[in-house]
């Protein structure tokens, strides 16, 4: 008999072969990498269009015009996202802001309010994609590896937004590199200045590219790609205006539009009347630099002590405290002066606004994705259309209204939004030791009316 016959066991082997384990964490790092290379060109660049393109305010009203629309594509990028997958909605939106780089090295009228129109688009499926694509690697990480799903979620952002937020020292570090020398206000300045960040933005969605696909509705048991175009329309339709009548989201909708006012008092209020004044036009790039560093370091640490409700409360509760102080000081304290400190102070301020601005960013993004796991694409799309709202808000009101207008504007919506959160977080806490909170009126009438039968048959 041959020895392979002798070795050979007389009854096979019945036990599943197991799969080797995709690599999700290499995912993220691809994700968070291409954020950054793309972004980092096209944060440097928002922060000089109200400096370098002031005439009849092209920059301030291109921007406008771009979370304007931004905020309207937001309603029906979850349906194109959907529709592409996740992969193919971020490759394709990095074309948008490719487009208003190029737009910047001839900036008129008729090539940055098209660009603006265009990135407004863009943005609203990069980024509905991005929430959707790092959750669904958070989740399939958490599955296969065994480990806490809000534990995942919360690192996963944390790298994610730490790496993304580091584009804002990285970038306004070029800036001031190559404007430093006084060619800020030179046409071959500018021009090289934004040829670099064109091939910042090429290497990004190069490495884009390198993503791997992910069949996001099928974790979920949503629909599949065969169904049709008119049948995914109005499923997601449903589910944006069913959103709007969610409690928990009702309570998050405040807190996201505040992110948005938060980030554009930044780019629009901070930059041209604290730090320009201070610092001068060069020294918006340091100071964004600093602003940069400080959400890159905190949005890493945010990710890392996330790990559910609770913490993503006490944390929201710390970034909100800290820049309420800075809204206070500017209204209250703060007076323009000379020498050291009147370098520091703005620097220190950036420091403390970029720390809240991590806090939300990482916060925000996992409690969407904890509260609404079957549905992130319209929770995220949501979380878009309210934000870039705000944003354009703030850039359309910006020429027309004062510092301390704006202050107590931000105080009031920083106290309005943190309160809507507490309520949240208090009635998902109470969720925990009763049933009733968040469910629908009729299923509260309906076990109303069990309770009244359970003792009607025991009277009798």
């Amino acid at each position: 008999m041959d020895s392979h016959d002798e070795e050979s066991p007389l009854v096979a082997d019945s036990s599943p072969v197991q799969t080797p384990k995709q690599n999700h964490a290499r995912d993220v790092h691809i994700l968070s990498s291409a954020f950054l290379l793309i972004f980092l060109a096209y944060g440097a660049a928002q922060n000089l269009e109200s400096t370098l393109n002031t005439e009849e305010d092209l920059g301030t009203t291109s921007l406008g015009i771009l979370y304007l629309s931004f905020t309207f594509f937001s309603l029906v990028a979850s349906v194109v996202v959907r529709r592409l997958g996740t992969k193919n909605a971020l490759v394709l939106g990095t074309t948008g802001y490719w487009l208003f780089i190029a737009a910047n090295l001839k900036p008129t009228w008729y090539t940055m309010v098209p660009a603006s129109v265009y990135l407004g688009f863009s943005a609203s499926i990069i980024w509905v994609g991005q929430g959707t694509y790092l959750t669904s690697t958070a989740r399939s990480h958490a599955k296969d590896c065994n480990l806490h799903e809000g534990t995942v979620i919360g690192n996963f952002n944390g790298e994610f937004w730490g790496m993304f937020a580091s584009n804002q020292f990285v970038g306004n570090l070029i800036s001031l590199a190559m404007l430093s020398d006084g060619t800020e206000g030179s046409t071959s300045g500018t021009t090289l200045l934004f040829v670099v960040f064109l091939c910042s933005m090429t290497l990004g969605t190069i490495l884009m590219c390198f993503l791997t696909k992910r069949n996001h509705n099928a974790e979920d048991g949503t629909q599949d790609s065969s169904v049709g175009v008119y049948s995914t329309v109005v499923s997601l339709s449903k589910s944006l205006v069913t959103l709007l009548f969610d409690a928990r989201m009702l309570l998050t909708i405040p807190l996201i539009a505040y992110s948005g006012l938060q980030q554009a008092f930044v780019w629009a209020e901070f930059t041209k009347d604290i730090v320009t004044p201070a610092l001068g036009v060069s020294g918006v790039g340091g100071a964004m630099a600093v602003y940069g560093a400080f959400d890159a370091i905190c949005s890493l640490a945010a990710g890392r002590l996330t790990s559910g409700l609770t913490s993503i409360t006490l944390i929201v509760s710390g970034g909100a405290l800290i820049q309420a102080v800075v809204f206070l000081w500017l209204l209250l304290i703060y007076r323009l002066t000379s020498g050291v400190l009147g370098i520091m102070y703005p620097l220190l301020m950036a420091a403390m606004l970029g720390i809240g601005d991590g806090v939300f960013n990482t916060q925000l993004n996992a409690l969407l994705g904890i509260l609404f796991k079957h549905d992130t694409e319209g929770a995220f799309a949501q979380l878009k259309v309210w934000q870039s709202g705000s944003i354009a808000v703030v850039f359309f009101v910006s020429p027309y209204i004062s510092l301390k207008a704006m202050l107590v504007v931000m105080l009031a919506a920083l106290c309005l939004s943190y309160a809507g959160f507490l309520l949240l977080t208090l009635k998902k806490n109470y969720k925990h030791k009763c049933l009733v909170p968040f469910c629908s009126i009729t299923e509260v009438v309906h076990r109303l009316v069990e309770v009244e039968v359970i003792n009607n048959t025991l009277l009798l």
